[in-house]
């Protein structure tokens, strides 16, 4: 084997090396503290401030179920259960069917309307927030389920418009032609032929509103002040409050409030890799 052959090589399981312990460091850090917050909550209060090992030698799943009735985590699920669904179906069905007319209609001022929405994802949150605030107040809808759903189904919109666009311009248009053939209008193209073939894109779009649903806490705060509305993020905040000294019962009342999306994750796996690299690929 020739030398240049060898160096050559060399170099390429190197700069291999390099990249997957970059990698691999980026994932412990991002992984470790999900680590450490379950094993906390698998210690009593005196072992997690003594004991640094992350398998407890004495494990007490009974810490969720004191979060979970001590808490009134049940009812702070379910809330979070229903914003979540809500909010994505909402999102899954208006920006489909927006991202299908700019991907497939022509009609005027359409460059300029998708980039107007686009350019809603530079506005933050926090530099929203008073104007949202009046808006809800002005409709009667602060302290409603509505009134917390609605505004993030607005913010959602533009990064999956700007996920599922260019997904369903990929989309063959001789697919759509063979279905109007068939006798199907635009909506039935939209349903029966675009959204299947988007799945991939649709499971990206549905995890990122998800997650970002799931941890939704400033609106929370400004919009629900009944308790029996509160979602999981505010009710952790809520539990927090009364019990400063028991942290083994806050990492397992955070551990409950993870574990969901975790689960999603894993589930939709599949479609998000394939959504999220299909844009390497030209039909």
């Amino acid at each position: 084997m020739e030398k240049s052959e060898i160096r050559r090589k060399s170099k390429k399981v190197i700069s291999a090396i390099i990249r997957h312990g970059i990698l691999a460091s980026v994932a412990f850090t991002c992984i470790f503290p999900l680590i450490w917050m379950f094993s906390s909550s698998l210690k009593t209060q005196q072992s997690i401030l003594t004991d640094m090992s992350l398998v407890p030698a004495h494990p007490q799943f009974s810490n969720f179920v004191t979060a979970w009735t001590e808490g009134n985590f049940g009812s702070y699920f379910l809330n979070s259960v229903i914003y979540t669904a809500g909010v994505v179906l909402g999102v899954l069905l208006i920006a489909s069917l927006a991202a299908y007319a700019f991907a497939r209609l022509q009609f005027p001022g359409k460059t300029f309307l998708f980039y107007m929405f686009l350019s809603t994802i530079m506005i933050p949150v926090p530099g929203a927030i008073v104007a949202i605030y009046v808006l809800i107040m002005k409709l009667g809808l602060v302290n409603t389920r509505l009134g917390y759903i609605l505004p993030q189904i607005n913010g959602s919109l533009a990064v999956a418009l700007f996920i599922l666009k260019p997904f369903f311009e990929r989309i063959p248009v001789e697919l759509e032609d063979a279905a109007r053939i068939d006798g199907c209008g635009r909506i039935g193209i939209w349903w029966n032929v675009l959204i299947p073939l988007a799945k991939p894109a649709l499971a990206v779009v549905a995890l990122f509103t998800a997650i970002t649903v799931w941890n939704e806490f400033i609106l929370a705060q400004l919009i629900l002040q009944d308790q029996s509305l509160m979602p999981l993020t505010k009710g952790l905040l809520t539990f927090w409050g009364g019990r400063l000294a028991q942290d083994h019962l806050l990492m397992a009342g955070a551990t409950i409030t993870v574990i969901p999306i975790i689960l999603a994750y894993i589930i939709l796996q599949k479609h998000i890799i394939a959504g999220a690299t299909a844009g390497a690929v030209k039909g």
